[in-house]
């Protein structure tokens, strides 16, 4: 029986030691992220996903995008196990989506959003408004997204140039240089 790859359930039956996870608010510099080893190199969502499209990383970019600066915030937030949280915000930040500082106190170091992880909204967006129409039971109680003047965000619904409404059906890939 081999042993999880970081940050996947362990197969049943395996035990796991515990992992001693650093204090990345105190640590100097993370660890390079190795160099993805692309699922389809020519396929923007699979390279993506190859980035961000494990368990946290996108629960981690939604609470930066709400205000989560600090690895306890972080870990408060999402529930994530320290040493999953440790991996997934060297990974973040070693690919872009996220920059260490040293907060506004001195003391600490602080994750704060890139462009990049800026870029991620439209995405969390989609998938928050996917959620609300198809992981809720009816009535059920969630969380919805609201602009500053609290009224919901609107649906997103992608439309060409003409203002037709895009979906599956009237759209294609095509291979770009």
């Amino acid at each position: 029986m081999r042993a999880p790859e970081p940050g996947h359930a362990p197969e049943p039956g395996h035990v796991q030691g515990p992992a001693p996870a650093p204090e990345p608010e105190q640590a100097q510099e993370p660890a390079p992220a190795p160099e993805p080893d692309w699922t389809d190199p020519d396929c923007p969502v699979a390279r993506t996903l190859d980035l961000v499209g494990d368990r946290w990383s996108l629960l981690v970019v939604r609470d930066a995008m709400d205000g989560a600066r600090s690895f306890t915030e972080f870990q408060r937030r999402t529930g994530i196990a320290r040493n999953i949280l440790t991996d997934r915000l060297r990974k973040l930040t070693a690919h872009g989506f996220l920059a260490r500082r040293t907060a506004p106190s001195g003391r600490r170091q602080e994750y704060v959003l890139t462009d990049a992880g800026r870029d991620l909204f439209p995405v969390i967006l989609t998938l928050r408004q996917w959620g609300e129409r198809h992981a809720f039971a009816p009535g059920e109680t969630h969380s919805t997204l609201v602009d500053r003047h609290g009224t919901p965000v609107p649906e997103v619904a992608p439309a060409a140039a003409d203002g037709t409404l895009l979906d599956s059906r009237n759209t294609r890939v095509q291979k770009t240089r």
